[in-house]
């Protein structure tokens, strides 16, 4: 069994600087054999110094770089580039795609995580967000498409810097805090950026270090009043240590809100697998992205999980876990679903349930205290 290729979903609204960017990258030498997927070569503007060969729907590009137009279903596209992969005749390293301009994210999630014969051989190794410093805010304003690019972004590249002024960058920069508290940030001069800073933004595999799973569920210190004011479920008291964070919006991204909360001690697993169907049951279509590390108990290893709307990768445990770290961490971005509703949920993961010695199960309808 091979390791899964890597693949970065690069995305952002028109004209944010997507293409700039990928043509640095594809400049880059020390990008190494990347295969890009991109809408249509017209749409991209792809330097054409940069293509040395067609064939169908595959361009080669120097350093071992490989461009490919969806000219049918992603699917099939990427189904296409493993087999030349395996029969050597493409040798690649990841797979970076790049998004239209308006594109959701959410589907190329789900063909990574759901397709039989993708899923085993791809992994989603992060998503990547450009972000026009000169018009993103005006762009936020008025379409809902770039809120959810953000939003689900696990790195923002802020790009047009030179064309900004300071005080307007860091109105942007707060805004973006806002949106999507748990991405990193960086700023792209004239479309380049670290190479290495667009890679490895994810955790889909065992060996993952803590330190990059933490940083991928990084989030905000939490307000103390974080916890005041739960409905159903407000006499749940946290235990030290066990903060539940929120993030504010601004006024004209109130459709997107994002909550994560901390819990230090392993969830019951009927806790945890009832907390959620429930959500997904409710909320799923409006669920932009769920990720998290949770420790169960009776379980030696943490998993990562990571889910956009319905669909979930298969989860991951973690089996080079630091010893005596069983915090499980959760964090929720989801759009059109009330900030409080998002608390409210999450605090479900700090119950534990009473046994029922009778019917030898679990009662999930009754509750005892909190940890």
């Amino acid at each position: 069994m091979h390791a899964p290729i890597p693949v970065t979903l690069l995305t952002g609204f028109l004209g944010s600087g997507k293409t700039t960017l990928l043509n640095r990258l594809l400049h880059d030498p020390q990008a190494g054999r990347v295969a890009v997927i991109v809408n249509e070569f017209g749409e991209a503007g792809l330097d054409h110094d940069l293509i040395e060969e067609a064939a169908e729907d595959v361009v080669l590009m120097p350093a071992g770089c490989i461009c490919c137009s969806i000219r049918g279903d992603l699917s099939r596209t990427l189904i296409s580039l493993l087999a030349r992969r395996v029969r050597g005749e493409l040798p690649f390293d990841r797979v970076v795609i790049e998004t239209t301009g308006l594109a959701d994210p959410g589907p190329v999630h789900h063909t990574l995580m759901v397709d039989p014969v993708l899923s085993p051989n791809y992994v989603l190794d992060g998503t990547v967000t450009v972000v026009d410093s000169a018009l993103g805010a005006r762009t936020l304003d008025r379409h809902a498409e770039a809120q959810a690019q953000v939003a689900m972004a696990d790195r923002i590249v802020l790009s047009k810097r030179d064309l900004t002024d300071a005080q307007a960058c860091r109105v942007l920069e707060a805004r973006l805090d806002k949106l999507n508290p748990h991405a990193g940030r960086i700023w792209a001069d004239k479309g380049a950026v670290p190479v290495g800073a667009l890679w490895g933004l994810g955790v889909q595999q065992k060996h993952a270090a803590p330190a990059q799973v933490v940083a991928w569920l990084a989030a905000p210190k939490p307000e103390a009043s974080a916890l005041s004011g739960l409905s159903g479920l407000s006499t749940a008291k946290s235990a030290p240590n066990t903060p539940l964070a929120t993030a504010s919006h601004h006024a004209s991204d109130d459709r997107i809100t994002t909550a994560s909360i901390e819990v230090t001690e392993p969830i019951a697993a009927s806790v945890f697998d009832f907390w959620l169907d429930t959500l997904i049951a409710l909320k799923g279509p409006d669920i932009l992205r769920i990720k998290g590390i949770v420790h169960l108990q009776d379980m030696p290893h943490p998993f990562v999980f990571h889910g956009v709307q319905h669909i979930f990768a298969p989860p991951v445990p973690l089996e080079n876990w630091r010893e005596g770290d069983r915090t499980s961490r959760v964090v929720i971005i989801a759009r059109d679903i009330p900030q409080q509703d998002l608390v409210d949920s999450l605090s479900m993961l700090r119950m534990r349930p009473e046994q029922d010695h009778a019917a030898q199960g679990i009662t999930l309808h009754t509750m005892s205290e909190p940890f």
